[in-house]
């Protein structure tokens, strides 16, 4: 069995760049001598021996410029509290100890975990157990701590500026107020930044608890001066001054985190029993997870993937690759994890956004 083995898996959502972080990895460890086995879905991956294989250049080759993660992920794989059935109930219990022995039996010397904040707190209790780990920061929701940027949010930005490119034109025709709902959970990047990008008039993110009443204000002001349509960008997880988020499904059994959902369709009923305007509701969804990354994600998860074999080699084991200004560099998984990284109600980006006479809810 070669001395020299790596092991790499994708957990949590999919997104834009995560095959070019196994591309970067693959090729990058081969020609340094060392072997790569691409873990299945995630962590529940371990739990199956047909998932653990050998990737070779042939592997990697052309997947790019492809979406989505050529390992397969899941945003439930957790080896601490896996779920099972029993008695026709679902019952969460701790495998662990299956994935450490089956990493030892495959000769795994480090592993390269590719995921966001649930995915490297797993991690994290891994290496607890003895389990040498290069985290990589994956998310289109930008949220990570110690990286200026995850992989995966540019490409989700430019979906996002795009569809509110295409509702300007329709909002206009008809006259309308649109409301855009894009993911992003409890941090508002998507929204403020393809908001700006887009043109969007209010935009709506976690960060700021908006007033429902201080919204349409703005929508009729701007009809009195010449703005016969409206175009509002929300977070999911945006909410109103004393409320709460909208959430589809409750964490619990399968469900490890809440789902949320369902905001965009609250403003628009809040919104057109007060306006004279028609209002609709575009919720943008999984397309944001989709499609080819852009050049930006691209070069910078080709980049990561390089970047956590250099930390293996260096045995730097317990540093998630990130990017600071232009350069890459590392920091604690510890240290990333610790909190979400949230937009800054008082800060420049939201500074300039209410200079452009963009609303924000407030």
């Amino acid at each position: 069995m070669c001395a020299k083995r790596i092991g790499i898996l994708t957990g949590g959502g999919d997104c834009p760049g995560l095959n070019g972080v196994i591309r970067g990895v693959v090729r990058s460890a081969v020609r340094r001598g060392w072997e790569v086995i691409g873990i299945e879905d995630g962590f529940d991956g371990f739990l199956h021996q047909e998932k653990c294989r050998l990737l070779n250049l042939e592997d990697v080759r052309g997947i790019l410029p492809r979406g989505g993660t050529i390992l397969g992920t899941t945003n439930r794989g957790n080896p601490f509290s896996f779920p099972i059935m029993r008695e026709g109930k679902v019952e969460l219990v701790d495998v662990s100890d299956e994935v450490v022995s089956r990493i030892e039996i495959l000769g795994i010397s480090a592993l390269v975990v590719v995921g966001g904040d649930g995915t490297l707190k797993i991690a994290l209790e891994l290496m607890k157990r003895g389990v040498p780990i290069v985290g990589v920061p994956k998310t289109i929701d930008n949220d990570l701590l110690e990286t200026d940027v995850t992989f995966g949010y540019n490409t989700a930005l430019e979906t996002a500026t795009d569809a509110l490119d295409k509702l300007h034109s329709t909002a206009e025709s008809h006259h309308r107020v649109m409301v855009l709902e894009v993911m992003g959970r409890y941090a508002g990047w998507i929204a403020l930044e393809s908001g700006i990008a887009g043109g969007a008039d209010v935009i709506l993110i976690p960060e700021i608890p908006y007033d429902i009443e201080r919204v349409a204000q703005a929508i009729v002001e701007r009809g009195r001066r010449g703005g016969r349509f409206s175009v509002i960008v929300a977070a999911e997880g945006a909410y109103p001054k004393g409320g709460s988020r909208v959430v589809k499904e409750a964490a619990g059994g399968k469900q490890v985190v809440e789902r949320l959902g369902g905001v965009g369709e609250k403003i628009s009923r809040e919104l057109g029993g007060v306006l004279e305007m028609d209002v609709r509701v575009t919720v943008l969804g999984h397309l944001q997870r989709g499609g080819s990354p852009s050049t930006f994600d691209r070069c910078l998860s080709s980049r990561f993937g390089v970047q956590a074999v250099e930390l293996i080699e260096a045995e730097s084991f317990g540093q998630m690759v990130c990017l600071k200004g232009r350069q890459i560099c590392s920091a604690p998984i510890e240290d990333a994890v610790r909190q979400l990284k949230l937009i800054d109600p008082e800060g420049a980006l939201v500074r300039h956004a209410e200079e452009l006479g963009i609303m924000l809810g407030r």
